[in-house]
């Protein structure tokens, strides 16, 4: 059980959150606590947590300028970062992605969810490491995605993605030529809750454009989704 290896869960205290801490523990996960977004870099800087529970509304920091600072930080890279808030409005769930977030779950949802939609996170932490997929031989960027490092090689050049951006760039890469649908996407990289007609998809492939500059090869088959073609 993934519980049993004790990863580390930093997330605000709100009045709304005190019962998901509680059975977070009663799951056998240790169990940070933060009063505000100044505090949660604090902590998070101090004890790397393995995920981060943010909420859109928070004292001194927000949830979206919060989410981009721990982006920002080397050492919490491979953290996954949730929002767990009552602000569902589109604009909202957009702009935590867009700044880093893994998933955003609005309240009410029960806790049995939450801690479902925790453990499809941390599954990916058991998967053993991968060796670096090279696409170079083919790709004129001269293109490496790196899994073990989180990062990817062009040339000489390492470039560090966001940890959305980097998964979404592997799954492409991982069959180059091949159209994933939409569906296969947001399943791959966000877990089934996500549906595939959400925006959050088409902005990291523009993010991701705009980082790599492989407009190019990063193709868009309308109606049905993405692929590398070069």
């Amino acid at each position: 059980m993934l519980a049993k290896r004790l990863f580390k869960i930093l997330i605000v205290d709100t009045s709304a959150d005190h019962l998901m801490e509680k059975q977070l523990a009663l799951n056998g996960y240790t169990v940070i606590t933060a009063s505000d977004g100044n505090e949660v870099i604090k902590l998070a800087k101090q004890h790397l947590p393995d995920i981060i529970v943010l909420d859109v509304v928070m004292p001194e920091l927000d949830g979206i300028e919060t989410c981009t600072e721990l982006r920002n930080i080397e050492s919490l890279k491979r953290a996954f970062i949730i929002f767990y808030t009552d602000r569902g409005e589109e604009y909202s769930q957009i702009a935590a992605y867009k700044a880093g977030a893994d998933d955003y779950i609005i309240r009410p949802t029960s806790v049995k969810v939450i801690l479902t939609r925790i453990k499809a996170l941390l599954r990916r932490l058991k998967s053993p490491a991968e060796k670096p997929v090279s696409i170079g031989v083919e790709l004129p960027m001269n293109l490496i995605v790196d899994r073990e490092r989180y990062l990817i090689r062009r040339d000489n050049e390492e470039i560090i993605l966001p940890r959305k951006e980097f998964e979404l760039l592997a799954l492409l890469c991982s069959s180059p030529r091949k159209v994933f649908s939409r569906q296969e996407i947001a399943s791959a990289i966000w877990g089934a809750e996500m549906e595939a007609k959400n925006r959050t998809i088409d902005v990291h492939i523009r993010k991701l454009r705009e980082r790599l500059g492989a407009t190019s090869i990063i193709k868009t088959i309308k109606g049905i989704g993405y692929k590398i073609e070069f």
